[in-house]
């Protein structure tokens, strides 16, 4: 059986972050197999700055599922954390992005990868570059570090767990 790697973000700023994203890591240990996770870091909300702050991290998993069939796994264990889908950058319980699938690019109605804000980011581009610096995104060619040097957010994250 093939088994895919794959890059998430995990967001949450409602309710217990902290808690959530712990909840959703173990939630993903029960269908895929976790391979490493970054530190948890702290950021204002993006795209719709009037809610709270998030907390973020980015695990790196292997799956056997296909992108879609993993897509809605993901959504499963969005809506077993209490999830409820409203309008775009809203706040929320949590939050699970595919970032990479393998070396895949994937342009669907349901889902693109690499991310499409992957590289605008560095909520997404400084977790991912903890652990996985020399990854390089398939589509713009360069490596995880090189694109959160280029990136022009001035967002601050700061890191709150190792």
């Amino acid at each position: 059986m093939i088994s895919y790697p794959v890059f998430l973000s995990l967001g949450s700023n409602l309710g217990n972050r902290a808690g959530t994203l712990r909840q959703a890591i173990d939630l993903l240990a029960q269908v895929c197999t976790i391979k490493n996770q970054s530190s948890v870091y702290e950021t204002a909300a993006w795209g719709n700055p009037n809610q709270p702050n998030y907390l973020n991290q980015v695990v790196e998993v292997t799956t056997s599922q296909s992108p879609a069939e993993f897509l809605q796994t993901l959504h499963v264990i969005e809506n077993q954390l209490g999830r409820t889908r409203s309008g775009k950058w809203e706040a929320r319980v949590i939050d699970i992005d595919i970032l990479y699938f393998a070396n895949q690019i994937i342009n669907s109605p349901e889902l693109t990868v690499p991310h499409p804000y992957l590289t605008e980011r560095k909520f997404v581009l400084i977790p991912l570059v903890e652990i996985s610096p020399q990854l390089r995104h398939p589509v713009v060619q360069k490596k995880n570090e090189e694109l959160l040097r280029v990136c022009s957010d001035p967002s601050v994250v700061k890191r709150i767990t190792d």
